[in-house]
């Protein structure tokens, strides 16, 4: 969501087609310009010198003084200015919070994590946490809340276009939501509030492993799944934000829950161990250190009876797969989020046990590289979408 409404603009397009060229490229010449945008020569050079005065682009030295040019009248080149303002990307999970603050080229300038104890989580005290989260990474970063550009959050709950959440009866969705888009569009120009699993999509076609890909699906598989679905180029959403709820999944056979990889690994090694069917490496494991990942690291290490759960977990992964492909017809399907890095037995697995019989073709299944950080990354390359297409908009800050 933007802070911004859409409307008509009276600026020439050629100030966003140059505005655009910049934000891709490096160095360019007005030729370089042209070339990407079609525009005559003096348009376009009108074009660099006015975003030169705005304070988007800045003039380098000419190509003679680098060295690319020897004969004639040296060409005069440009940049983006990187240092203009600054995006924020947020992860605003249950249990975990991430905030980064990048230059305009998505270089990392500061981060800040936290965690908050969900069993005393209330929707004020969240919403100021993540707003204190975000100012410490400024802080970090040198900058101020004035600096910022374009600010995107991910959040656990579906999120319609405005950036808000439908009311959940357990009051989950609001509370992961506590009106995020308001908090932040009361001081910063450009902001997005969006589905944590979809900024995961976000980044996994921008970044990761669905890059070149048109239509897949990222999978957060931790604690509890959740999907972000990209069609034919496009980021579902739906009336209310809920393409990627996996609630549908509670009734499932074979699956029956929306409990993520990591979260089924530990309970089903808990219930072996209290029912005497393991003795070895996975018996001894603390309780309070019996998670999904020490379930999966020991199955990579060999043990048996850690195999046998990371197969069934498997199982239950060629079954979610194998609907998502019915449902969407993804190219790929892409295991995503904390759990990605350690789950390569699982996905072996399931793709032993993906069905043959299917109308459709099943998806190629992936593991992401992108670690925990996954949303926060997709959500940095959604602020600077935001910043590349809206932020003359909004841009009156004159030259520095």
């Amino acid at each position: 969501m933007t802070t911004v409404p859409a409307g008509k603009s009276t600026r020439p397009p050629s100030l966003d087609a140059v505005f655009a060229h910049a934000w891709a490229a490096g160095g360019f010449t007005a030729a370089d310009a042209m070339a990407s945008t079609g525009l005559t020569r003096s348009t376009t050079i009108e074009a660099m010198d006015t975003l030169v005065e705005l304070g988007l682009l800045r003039e380098l030295p000419n190509a003679r003084a680098v060295g690319d040019y020897r004969k004639g009248r040296p060409a005069r080149r440009f940049e983006l200015r990187e240092d203009a303002g600054v995006l924020v990307g947020v992860d605003a999970g249950h249990a975990h919070l991430t905030a980064v603050v990048t230059d305009l080229r998505s270089q990392r300038l500061g981060i800040r994590r936290t965690t908050r104890q969900v069993d005393r989580d209330d929707a004020a005290d969240r919403r100021a946490a993540i707003a204190d989260l975000v100012d410490d990474a400024l802080r970090a970063a040198g900058r101020t809340r004035a600096d910022v550009l374009a600010l995107c959050v991910g959040v656990p709950a579906p999120v319609d276009e405005s950036g808000r959440s439908p009311h959940h009866r357990h009051l989950f969705w609001d509370r992961m939501n506590p009106g995020l888009a308001d908090v932040f569009r009361a001081w910063a120009p450009l902001v997005r509030v969006d589905n944590d699993a979809s900024l995961a999509a976000v980044a996994e076609g921008s970044v990761g492993a669905a890059v070149g890909c048109r239509s897949y699906i990222a999978l957060l598989a931790g604690e509890r799944l959740g999907s972000g679905v990209v069609i034919d180029g496009n980021l579902l959403r739906g009336a209310h934000g809920g393409v990627g709820e996996m609630v549908a999944f509670d009734h499932v056979e074979g699956v029956g829950t929306a409990r993520g990889l990591g979260t089924r690994a530990a309970e089903w090694a808990l219930e072996a161990i209290e029912r005497g069917d393991v003795t070895g490496p996975l018996a001894a494991i603390p309780r309070d250190r019996l998670d999904g990942q020490a379930v999966i690291e020991l199955a990579s290490q060999g043990d048996p009876d850690a195999q046998r759960i990371v197969h069934r977990v498997g199982v239950v992964l060629a079954r979610i797969v194998a609907t998502l492909g019915s449902m969407f017809d993804p190219e790929r399907v892409v295991v995503t989020g904390a759990i990605a890095a350690g789950v390569a037995e699982v996905v072996a697995a399931a793709r032993e046990a993906l069905p043959t019989g299917m109308d459709l073709p099943a998806p190629d299944l992936a593991i992401s590289q992108l670690g925990a950080d996954v949303v926060v990354t997709g959500a940095v390359a959604a602020a600077a979408a935001l910043a590349r297409d809206r932020l003359l908009d909004v841009w009156t800050r004159p030259a520095a």
